[in-house]
């Protein structure tokens, strides 16, 4: 191609210029822009993909947790294009679950038999957590193989197929509550050791004082430990002690002291994650998540857990709900046997219609009392007692009287649904209230373990609906 000089400040007569016809010139533009729409589609689609498939966490701010906008105009495009902040499952029905397994894994009795089974649920507006924990010994129905208690899903997953146990506990337990299980994780023993000491060990306020004369050791053999009330920092060693425990002494030997211990250990570790120093480091939280591959199973991606450790950094400890599901006096369980004879735990109510509304509605006590009270029993058959549902208030000015008598009361086995103050304060005498008949023999229970008196209700005691039994401590009340 000739190529000729212009010279502006020339005025000497140029030669006339040869422009191509303008059909041919237009379409050889629209050939090379096409050709370069192309090749820049595809430059930042390989870009797209490579970072998407190693779930890069550079692409996270440490401090923020929010995605970090790039610079430079096509970048700022592609982010917005390709990397919008997606919700996380449930986010729009304001109620995100997921589902927390525990195991021992391999190596060890019953590897894939889920000893902690907890859901996690989250209420974004609000953000308030709740913490439930279902018994391993809970009979359900487990598809394809009957009624078996509810540890035994995982292991029937991953006999079935390797790595499928846990989307198999979620269905079990999605479809005998009737709700949407959205995220699973599970971990084993191993990785329970080393994201604790990964952490810098965490500080747990011990209840009370027990030793565990039968805790397995290797070689089939047991070993004693024991732990002294107060506040202790953990390692991963201990942590997983005091998380396993079965057979501790002073109120601590059952499955349902075990599962709220495991409550208290998870709060603790959630603390301690969400510390700058330590896992909120994206770069860290990849590292150990890529180590502790083989014994971590979760259907969330790098993102979901992202998102997730963002909406946690909101959540206080006031802002948490525990809740145990036993068989303790006005608990929501009994006692039973399967068909070949196994120890199981079934619904008082005979089905499980009154957890999952107590699941459903977590966040709201007020209805949870009030369909445990208004409860639709069909003539034809026999009616159902529901469970007890005992309220103490606290009548004082001493912060907490009535949280720890409510600790007090489940170490009796006797199931607290409500707690709260008193509208006058201070009252001077305590006082336990029946205010439905079917509240006797737990009031009963209530005065042994109290020392307080029963007596009769008066017309302006105020309670929320559904309440059976009411406990007002009053100024008199000793701890």
């Amino acid at each position: 191609m000739e190529t000729r000089q212009t010279n502006f400040l020339n005025n000497t007569p140029q030669e006339p210029q040869i422009f191509e016809p303008p059909k041919k010139r237009r379409r050889l533009f629209l050939f090379v822009l096409v050709g370069a729409v192309l090749f820049l589609s595809g430059c930042v689609g390989r870009i797209f993909i490579e970072r998407t498939l190693s779930n890069d966490p550079l692409a996270y701010d440490p401090v923020t947790l929010e995605p970090i906008t790039p610079e430079g105009l096509l970048s700022k495009i592609k982010h917005l294009v390709f990397n919008k902040e997606k919700s996380l499952a449930g986010q729009k029905q304001d109620r995100i679950n997921i589902l927390l397994l525990g195991m021992g894994g391999p190596g060890h009795d019953g590897p894939y038999l889920t000893d902690t089974i907890i859901i996690a649920s989250i209420q974004p507006s609000t953000g308030e957590v709740a913490l439930m924990s279902i018994p391993r010994d809970l009979g359900v129905d487990i598809p394809g193989h009957g009624w078996y208690k509810i540890n035994h899903a995982n292991a029937f997953g991953e006999a079935s197929q390797s790595g499928s146990g846990s989307a198999l506990a979620a269905k079990v337990i999605s479809d005998i509550f009737h709700t949407n299980i959205h995220y699973y994780i599970r971990v084993d023993f191993q990785a329970v050791q080393k994201i604790v000491d990964d952490v810098g060990g965490i500080t747990v306020d011990v209840e009370r004082s027990f030793t565990d004369a039968e805790f397995p050791a290797d070689n089939h053999e047991y070993k004693t430990i024991s732990f002294k009330k107060g506040i202790q920092t953990m390692d991963g060693t201990t942590a997983l002690e005091y998380a396993r425990s079965r057979h501790g002494n002073n109120g601590e030997g059952s499955d349902f002291a075990r599962a709220r211990r495991q409550q208290r250990m998870i709060l603790a570790l959630k603390e301690k994650i969400l510390s700058f120093e330590t896992l909120s480091n994206p770069i860290r939280i990849h590292s150990i998540l890529s180590a502790l591959d083989e014994h971590i199973s979760t259907n969330m991606l790098f993102s979901d857990i992202m998102s997730t450790m963002k909406l946690a950094k909101e959540i206080t400890f006031s802002n948490i709900k525990t809740v145990v599901l036993d068989s303790s006096i006005g608990g929501y369980l009994k006692n039973g046997y399967s068909a070949s004879g196994s120890f199981i735990l079934e619904p008082v109510s005979g089905n499980f219609d009154d957890i999952s509304y107590l699941f459903e509605h977590i966040f709201d006590p007020d209805a949870i009392l009030d369909n445990v009270k208004e409860i639709d029993t069909p003539e034809q058959e026999q009616p159902q007692l529901p469970p007890t549902i005992v309220e103490v208030q606290n009548g004082t000015w001493r912060a907490g009287l009535a949280a720890r008598t409510k600790k007090t009361l489940e170490d009796q086995d006797i199931s607290v649904s409500a707690v709260g103050n008193t509208d006058e304060r201070p009252t001077m005498d305590s006082a336990i209230y029946i205010l439905e008949p079917l509240g006797q023999d737990v009031a009963q229970a209530i005065k042994s373990a109290l020392d307080i008196p029963i007596k009769e209700p008066q017309e302006n005691l105020r309670h929320a609906v559904g309440t059976q039994v009411l406990v007002i401590l009053g100024e008199d009340f000793e701890e």
